[in-house]
Protein backbone atom coordinates (compact mmCIF):
# COMPACT_ATOMS: atom_id res chain seq x y z
CA UNK A 1 0.00 0.00 0.00
CA UNK A 2 1.06 3.64 -0.59
CA UNK A 3 0.58 6.32 1.67
CA UNK A 4 -0.47 9.97 0.14
CA UNK A 5 -0.29 13.22 2.11
CA UNK A 6 -1.26 16.51 1.67
CA UNK A 7 -0.69 19.83 3.00
CA UNK A 8 -3.77 20.47 5.47
CA UNK A 9 -2.60 23.86 5.94
CA UNK A 10 -4.25 25.18 2.58
CA UNK A 11 -7.64 27.27 3.42
CA UNK A 12 -10.74 28.10 0.82
CA UNK A 13 -9.67 29.52 -2.19
CA UNK A 14 -5.91 28.96 -1.98
CA UNK A 15 -4.70 25.89 -3.95
CA UNK A 16 -3.97 22.86 -2.50
CA UNK A 17 -0.17 21.74 -2.26
CA UNK A 18 0.60 18.72 -4.50
CA UNK A 19 -0.06 15.49 -3.45
CA UNK A 20 3.20 13.31 -2.26
CA UNK A 21 2.90 9.82 -2.57
CA UNK A 22 5.35 7.94 -0.45
CA UNK A 23 5.82 4.18 -1.16
CA UNK A 24 5.80 1.71 1.58
CA UNK A 25 8.98 0.79 3.38
CA UNK A 26 10.81 -2.69 1.72
CA UNK A 27 9.93 -5.39 3.68
CA UNK A 28 13.32 -6.41 5.88
CA UNK A 29 15.73 -8.71 4.65
CA UNK A 30 16.61 -11.59 5.80
CA UNK A 31 20.15 -11.94 7.23
CA UNK A 32 22.45 -13.32 5.27
CA UNK A 33 23.60 -17.11 6.42
CA UNK A 34 26.73 -17.06 8.81
CA UNK A 35 29.73 -18.30 6.66
CA UNK A 36 30.74 -21.44 7.04
CA UNK A 37 33.62 -22.39 9.83
CA UNK A 38 36.87 -22.98 7.47
CA UNK A 39 39.26 -26.03 9.04
CA UNK A 40 42.25 -24.74 10.58
CA UNK A 41 45.59 -26.16 9.51
CA UNK A 42 47.55 -28.49 12.07
CA UNK A 43 50.20 -27.17 13.85
CA UNK A 44 53.97 -27.82 12.95
CA UNK A 45 54.77 -30.35 15.31
CA UNK A 46 58.67 -30.63 14.50
CA UNK A 47 59.00 -28.87 18.05
CA UNK A 48 55.64 -29.36 19.76
CA UNK A 49 53.67 -32.17 21.40
CA UNK A 50 49.78 -31.89 20.70
CA UNK A 51 47.46 -33.17 23.14
CA UNK A 52 44.04 -34.50 22.02
CA UNK A 53 41.17 -35.18 24.72
CA UNK A 54 39.08 -37.46 24.16
CA UNK A 55 34.87 -36.52 24.36
CA UNK A 56 32.84 -39.76 24.13
CA UNK A 57 29.14 -38.76 23.68
CA UNK A 58 28.40 -42.75 23.61
CA UNK A 59 26.38 -44.68 26.36
CA UNK A 60 29.13 -47.67 26.29
CA UNK A 61 32.55 -46.06 26.27
CA UNK A 62 35.06 -48.67 27.45
CA UNK A 63 36.35 -46.44 30.35
CA UNK A 64 33.81 -43.39 31.22
CA UNK A 65 30.63 -45.59 30.64
CA UNK A 66 28.86 -42.72 29.42
CA UNK A 67 29.44 -39.75 31.63
CA UNK A 68 29.42 -37.65 28.66
CA UNK A 69 26.74 -39.17 26.94
CA UNK A 70 24.15 -35.68 27.39
CA UNK A 71 24.66 -32.94 25.09
CA UNK A 72 25.25 -30.71 28.05
CA UNK A 73 28.03 -33.02 29.83
CA UNK A 74 29.80 -33.69 26.59
CA UNK A 75 29.90 -30.27 25.80
CA UNK A 76 31.08 -29.49 29.43
CA UNK A 77 33.79 -32.29 29.13
CA UNK A 78 35.18 -30.58 26.03
CA UNK A 79 35.13 -27.19 27.68
CA UNK A 80 37.62 -28.82 30.70
CA UNK A 81 39.69 -30.73 28.38
CA UNK A 82 40.62 -27.45 27.46
CA UNK A 83 41.00 -25.82 30.08
CA UNK A 84 44.22 -28.45 31.05
CA UNK A 85 45.60 -27.39 28.22
CA UNK A 86 44.13 -29.80 25.39
CA UNK A 87 45.48 -28.73 21.86
CA UNK A 88 42.55 -30.69 20.13
CA UNK A 89 39.43 -32.17 21.19
CA UNK A 90 38.22 -35.01 19.69
CA UNK A 91 34.26 -36.10 19.55
CA UNK A 92 33.13 -39.76 19.36
CA UNK A 93 29.92 -40.86 18.92
CA UNK A 94 30.13 -44.77 17.94
CA UNK A 95 32.77 -46.92 19.85
CA UNK A 96 35.56 -48.69 18.21
CA UNK A 97 34.69 -52.08 19.40
CA UNK A 98 32.33 -54.39 17.60
CA UNK A 99 28.19 -53.99 18.30
CA UNK A 100 25.40 -53.06 16.49
CA UNK A 101 25.58 -50.36 13.94
CA UNK A 102 24.09 -47.14 14.62
CA UNK A 103 21.99 -45.32 12.54
CA UNK A 104 23.63 -42.07 10.46
CA UNK A 105 21.07 -40.05 11.53
CA UNK A 106 21.65 -40.82 15.44
CA UNK A 107 25.65 -40.25 14.85
CA UNK A 108 25.01 -37.26 13.74
CA UNK A 109 22.30 -36.53 16.59
CA UNK A 110 25.07 -36.95 18.74
CA UNK A 111 28.28 -35.35 17.22
CA UNK A 112 27.38 -32.36 15.55
CA UNK A 113 25.85 -29.99 17.98
CA UNK A 114 28.52 -30.81 20.33
CA UNK A 115 30.88 -29.57 17.25
CA UNK A 116 28.79 -26.67 17.15
CA UNK A 117 28.69 -25.78 20.99
CA UNK A 118 32.49 -26.03 21.33
CA UNK A 119 33.57 -24.49 18.12
CA UNK A 120 31.56 -21.52 19.24
CA UNK A 121 33.14 -21.50 23.22
CA UNK A 122 36.53 -22.68 22.06
CA UNK A 123 38.03 -20.62 19.22
CA UNK A 124 41.49 -21.53 19.96
CA UNK A 125 40.91 -25.27 20.25
CA UNK A 126 41.15 -27.66 17.28
CA UNK A 127 38.01 -30.15 16.43
CA UNK A 128 39.04 -33.15 15.45
CA UNK A 129 35.69 -36.04 14.96
CA UNK A 130 36.12 -39.72 15.42
CA UNK A 131 33.98 -41.32 12.57
CA UNK A 132 33.89 -43.86 9.72
CA UNK A 133 31.08 -42.18 7.59
CA UNK A 134 31.62 -39.89 5.26
CA UNK A 135 28.14 -38.22 5.57
CA UNK A 136 29.32 -37.60 9.03
CA UNK A 137 32.93 -36.25 8.52
CA UNK A 138 30.68 -34.11 5.81
CA UNK A 139 28.47 -32.40 7.97
CA UNK A 140 30.77 -32.45 10.99
CA UNK A 141 33.14 -30.36 9.10
CA UNK A 142 30.59 -27.83 7.93
CA UNK A 143 29.62 -27.62 11.88
CA UNK A 144 33.03 -26.57 12.69
CA UNK A 145 35.83 -29.67 12.56
CA UNK A 146 39.03 -29.14 11.63
CA UNK A 147 40.27 -33.11 11.33
CA UNK A 148 38.40 -36.08 10.72
CA UNK A 149 39.69 -39.19 12.97
CA UNK A 150 39.05 -42.42 11.16
CA UNK A 151 39.81 -45.11 13.07
CA UNK A 152 39.14 -47.72 9.94
CA UNK A 153 41.30 -46.38 7.58
CA UNK A 154 39.08 -44.88 5.13
CA UNK A 155 36.62 -47.92 4.98
CA UNK A 156 34.10 -45.66 3.51
CA UNK A 157 35.80 -44.97 -0.34
CA UNK A 158 33.91 -41.22 -0.42
CA UNK A 159 35.47 -40.73 3.08
CA UNK A 160 38.96 -39.10 1.09
CA UNK A 161 36.83 -36.76 -1.36
CA UNK A 162 35.07 -35.92 1.86
CA UNK A 163 37.86 -34.57 3.83
CA UNK A 164 39.85 -32.93 0.75
CA UNK A 165 36.65 -31.20 -0.27
CA UNK A 166 35.87 -30.06 2.94
CA UNK A 167 39.69 -28.78 3.61
CA UNK A 168 40.12 -30.52 6.78
CA UNK A 169 43.01 -32.74 8.17
CA UNK A 170 42.56 -36.56 8.23
CA UNK A 171 44.01 -39.06 10.63
CA UNK A 172 44.90 -42.57 9.09
CA UNK A 173 44.64 -45.34 11.49
CA UNK A 174 45.40 -48.97 10.51
CA UNK A 175 42.74 -51.30 11.42
CA UNK A 176 41.64 -54.32 9.28
CA UNK A 177 38.18 -55.39 9.88
CA UNK A 178 34.82 -53.85 8.88
CA UNK A 179 33.03 -51.29 11.23
CA UNK A 180 31.80 -52.36 14.34
CA UNK A 181 32.97 -56.02 13.44
CA UNK A 182 34.71 -58.70 15.66
CA UNK A 183 38.24 -59.73 14.40
CA UNK A 184 38.84 -62.79 16.37
CA UNK A 185 42.87 -63.69 16.58
CA UNK A 186 44.61 -61.45 14.13
CA UNK A 187 47.56 -62.35 12.35
CA UNK A 188 51.10 -60.71 11.25
CA UNK A 189 53.78 -62.14 10.11
CA UNK A 190 55.39 -59.05 10.64
CA UNK A 191 53.13 -56.68 12.56
CA UNK A 192 55.42 -53.72 12.54
CA UNK A 193 55.77 -53.54 8.72
CA UNK A 194 52.52 -54.69 7.29
CA UNK A 195 50.99 -51.84 9.28
CA UNK A 196 53.93 -49.56 7.96
CA UNK A 197 52.62 -50.60 4.19
CA UNK A 198 49.26 -50.16 5.19
CA UNK A 199 49.43 -46.51 6.47
CA UNK A 200 51.56 -45.87 3.10
CA UNK A 201 48.93 -47.14 0.92
CA UNK A 202 46.18 -44.72 2.99
CA UNK A 203 48.79 -41.71 2.73
CA UNK A 204 49.07 -42.45 -1.33
CA UNK A 205 45.16 -42.76 -1.34
CA UNK A 206 44.51 -39.67 0.80
CA UNK A 207 47.79 -37.48 -1.06
CA UNK A 208 46.11 -38.93 -4.62
CA UNK A 209 42.41 -37.32 -3.51
CA UNK A 210 44.39 -33.81 -3.27
CA UNK A 211 44.60 -33.88 0.37
CA UNK A 212 48.04 -32.28 0.80
CA UNK A 213 50.47 -34.01 3.00
CA UNK A 214 50.35 -30.93 5.71
CA UNK A 215 46.75 -31.99 6.84
CA UNK A 216 47.53 -35.92 7.25
CA UNK A 217 48.38 -37.56 10.69
CA UNK A 218 49.01 -41.40 10.95
CA UNK A 219 47.92 -43.67 13.84
CA UNK A 220 49.16 -47.78 14.17
CA UNK A 221 46.58 -48.10 16.06
CA UNK A 222 47.29 -49.90 18.87
CA UNK A 223 45.30 -52.41 20.14
CA UNK A 224 43.02 -52.20 16.91
CA UNK A 225 42.66 -55.82 15.80
CA UNK A 226 45.56 -56.33 17.51
CA UNK A 227 46.77 -58.77 20.61
CA UNK A 228 48.45 -57.30 23.38
CA UNK A 229 51.66 -59.01 21.99
CA UNK A 230 50.92 -57.98 18.51
CA UNK A 231 50.66 -54.00 19.83
CA UNK A 232 53.71 -54.21 22.35
CA UNK A 233 55.90 -55.47 19.21
CA UNK A 234 54.25 -52.31 17.10
CA UNK A 235 54.87 -50.13 20.06
CA UNK A 236 59.08 -51.77 19.79
CA UNK A 237 59.03 -50.67 16.35
CA UNK A 238 57.20 -47.08 16.60
CA UNK A 239 60.12 -45.46 14.31
CA UNK A 240 59.20 -47.47 11.20
CA UNK A 241 55.93 -45.34 11.33
CA UNK A 242 57.58 -41.69 12.14
CA UNK A 243 59.79 -42.35 9.04
CA UNK A 244 56.79 -42.14 7.24
CA UNK A 245 57.27 -38.51 7.43
CA UNK A 246 53.97 -37.38 8.95
CA UNK A 247 52.63 -36.57 12.41
CA UNK A 248 52.37 -39.83 14.59
CA UNK A 249 49.49 -40.08 16.72
CA UNK A 250 49.67 -42.62 19.89
CA UNK A 251 46.29 -43.78 20.85
CA UNK A 252 47.33 -45.67 24.28
CA UNK A 253 45.16 -44.06 26.59
CA UNK A 254 43.75 -46.58 29.23
CA UNK A 255 43.45 -49.44 27.07
CA UNK A 256 44.00 -53.10 26.94
CA UNK A 257 47.49 -53.78 26.22
CA UNK A 258 48.24 -51.07 29.05
CA UNK A 259 45.79 -53.57 31.59
CA UNK A 260 46.99 -56.88 30.24
CA UNK A 261 50.40 -56.05 30.70
CA UNK A 262 49.93 -54.39 34.13
CA UNK A 263 46.87 -56.63 34.75
CA UNK A 264 44.91 -53.81 36.08
CA UNK A 265 41.14 -52.27 35.10
CA UNK A 266 40.87 -49.51 33.15
CA UNK A 267 40.36 -47.16 36.38
CA UNK A 268 43.94 -47.95 37.23
CA UNK A 269 45.81 -47.55 34.18
CA UNK A 270 46.82 -43.95 34.34
CA UNK A 271 50.45 -44.15 35.34
CA UNK A 272 51.17 -47.26 32.40
CA UNK A 273 49.40 -45.25 29.86
CA UNK A 274 51.64 -42.35 30.74
CA UNK A 275 55.23 -44.49 30.10
CA UNK A 276 53.54 -46.23 26.95
CA UNK A 277 52.96 -42.43 25.43
CA UNK A 278 56.69 -41.20 27.06
CA UNK A 279 57.54 -43.84 24.73
CA UNK A 280 56.31 -43.44 21.71
CA UNK A 281 56.88 -39.33 22.06
CA UNK A 282 60.82 -40.56 22.60
CA UNK A 283 60.17 -42.42 19.06
CA UNK A 284 58.50 -39.85 17.42
CA UNK A 285 54.72 -39.62 18.25
CA UNK A 286 53.80 -36.05 18.07
CA UNK A 287 50.01 -36.29 18.83
CA UNK A 288 48.77 -38.31 22.08
CA UNK A 289 44.79 -38.83 22.14
CA UNK A 290 43.83 -39.57 25.61
CA UNK A 291 41.39 -39.78 28.47
CA UNK A 292 44.01 -37.72 30.94
CA UNK A 293 44.66 -34.61 29.57
CA UNK A 294 46.03 -32.16 33.05
CA UNK A 295 48.48 -35.39 33.68
CA UNK A 296 49.54 -35.58 30.09
CA UNK A 297 50.42 -31.79 28.81
CA UNK A 298 52.39 -31.52 32.29
CA UNK A 299 54.14 -34.79 30.90
CA UNK A 300 54.74 -33.47 27.74
CA UNK A 301 55.38 -30.01 28.85
CA UNK A 302 59.03 -31.31 30.81
CA UNK A 303 59.66 -33.49 27.92
CA UNK A 304 59.71 -30.52 25.59
CA UNK A 305 61.89 -29.10 28.49
CA UNK A 306 63.86 -31.84 27.92
CA UNK A 307 63.94 -31.78 24.45
CA UNK A 308 65.29 -28.49 24.49
CA UNK A 309 61.89 -26.75 22.70
CA UNK A 310 60.48 -25.17 25.51
CA UNK A 311 61.77 -22.47 28.12
CA UNK A 312 60.96 -24.05 31.47
CA UNK A 313 58.01 -22.29 33.42
CA UNK A 314 60.26 -21.14 36.87
CA UNK A 315 60.35 -19.15 38.87
CA UNK A 316 64.16 -20.24 39.46
CA UNK A 317 65.06 -20.50 43.16
CA UNK A 318 66.72 -23.98 44.25
CA UNK A 319 70.46 -23.23 44.86
CA UNK A 320 70.00 -19.57 43.47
Amino acid sequence: MTHVQTDSSSTAGTPAAALTISPDPAPPSDPAPAPRPTPRPLPDTTERLLVMGIVNRTPDSFFDQGVSYDLPAAVAAGIAAAADGADIIDVGGVRFAPGDPLPVDQELDRVVPVVEALRAQLPEVLLSVDTFHAEVAAAAISAGADIINDTTGLSDPRMVDVVAQGGASVILCHSLARPREPYRFPQYEDVVEEVREYLAARIERALEAGITKDRIVIDPGPDLNKTTEQTLELMRGWRAYTSLGLPTLAALSRKDVIGETLGLPPEERLEGSLAAAAWAMNRGARILRVHDVRATVRMCRMFEVLAGWREPAGPFVHNV
